[in-house]
C-alpha cells in the first residue's frame, strides 16, 4: 500500500461552497490524504481508500469522528467490527483501539478535535 498525502490545502477553501468527496481522488493501490484543516486545537482530514486498503489498528489520546462520504468500510472499535457506509458516521473514542479497512472503495472525513 502506498499512501499518498496531497498535503496542506494550497488554496484557500475558507467563505466557499464545497463537497468534501470532490476534494480528495481515489488512486490505484493507495490511501490519499489531503488535510483541509489544521488548527492547534483540531483538524479535518479527507481520504480516500481503494478496496482492500485499511489503517492498521491503533489508539488516539482524542475522540476522533469518521464520516464516509463514498462507498464503504469496517470501521473496528475496541475490536468490535461496524460496517459504516456514505452518509453514516462513528466517533472512535479516546485511548480505545481503532482500525478500518475498505470493503469498497470509500472516502471519508477525519474530524479529531484536541481538547
Amino acid at each position: 500500500m502506498a499512501h499518498v498525502q496531497t498535503g496542506k490545502t494550497k488554496e484557500d477553501l475558507r467563505g466557499r461552497v464545497l463537497r468534501m468527496d470532490e476534494l480528495v481522488a481515489y488512486e490505484k493501490g493507495s490511501v490519499v490524504s489531503r488535510t483541509i484543516v489544521e488548527r492547534e486545537k483540531g483538524t479535518v482530514t479527507l481520504f480516500a481508500f481503494e478496496k482492500g486498503e485499511g489503517l492498521s489498528e491503533h489508539t488516539a489520546p482524542f475522540d476522533a469522528l469518521v464520516q464516509v462520504l463514498d462507498g464503504e468500510a469496517e470501521i473496528r472499535v475496541d475490536g468490535r467490527p461496524h460496517r459504516v457506509k456514505a452518509g453514516q458516521f462513528i466517533i472512535m473514542p479516546a485511548d480505545k483501539p481503532h482500525a478500518l479497512r475498505a470493503v469498497e472503495r470509500f472516502k471519508m472525513a477525519l474530524v479529531m478535535i484536541r481538547s
